[in-house]
């Protein structure tokens, strides 16, 4: 499920029309006049068709003969996707993306890190430590690094389940997770390397208890380092009426 690499004014249509569909611009189930947006954004028909194509790909419109192009109900978006969810951010739904990505987590993960002190094996140990080394090499250097970094350490974690499905799960994860990362890396925030090194030794000592109490340690510094960056981008009087 990887980004649309759309570059150029191709990739600026798609992202603008995307943000609109995410905003509630272009209301679900509302037809889009192509020829008067044509209008509106100085575009050809065909570049337009061409971008509503990969909307349309990541389930956010639709097209029926005498109906058109139309917006397809919520449900149909394809939510996980990198861009609907970096849409959906830009949009304003950044405090409501990332609360749901933490219930889910919270859901998650502690189960996931009993499981993998259970049944992790030497490859999975060492995978997981490489990750973290990784982190800790990274820490200083571009957000594109860091994000990797993390990634694939909660990608090593859900392996070390050896639960098919478990390891599914890092689609949820993947493209909120990005987005986290690259929002916290940006601000103050707390050293990742000991708590995600606190999780990676309790599963190496196959500790289920211990590798769920440092999971939960790390989701608790996970909302306290994105809480701080939210606060520091709020206006003054946003924060004065929290105070």
């Amino acid at each position: 499920m990887a980004a649309y690499s759309g570059r150029g004014v191709h990739g600026q249509t798609v992202r603008l029309l995307g943000e609109r569909v995410l905003s509630g611009r272009f209301g679900e189930g509302e037809t889009i006049d192509l020829a008067e947006l044509s209008e509106e954004l100085d575009l050809s028909l065909t570049a337009l068709r061409e971008a509503i194509k990969v909307l349309a790909a990541k389930g956010l419109v639709g097209s029926r003969q005498r109906k058109g192009t139309f917006v397809r109900p919520r449900g149909d978006w394809n939510l996980l996707d990198p861009d609907v969810v970096r849409w959906r951010i830009a949009a304003g739904a950044g405090d409501v993306f990332f609360g749901e990505l933490a219930e889910l987590r919270d859901a998650l993960e502690p189960a996931a890190a009993r499981l993998a002190a259970r049944r992790r094996e030497d490859a999975d140990v060492v995978e997981l430590r490489a990750a973290v080394a990784e982190m800790g090499a990274t820490a200083d250097g571009p957000a594109e690094e860091v994000v990797r970094a993390d990634l694939r350490w909660h990608r090593a974690l859900l392996t070390a389940t050896h639960n098919e499905l478990f390891t599914r799960t890092d689609v949820f994860f993947a493209a909120g997770l990005s987005e986290r990362d690259r929002l916290v890396h940006g601000g103050v925030h707390k050293d990742p390397v000991p708590s995600h090194g606190a999780v990676t030794e309790a599963v190496a000592a196959g500790d289920p208890a211990a590798a769920e109490a440092a999971m939960r340690s790390l989701l608790d510094q996970a909302r306290e380092d994105l809480l701080r960056v939210t606060e520091d981008d709020a206006p003054d009087d946003d924060l004065e009426r929290q105070q």
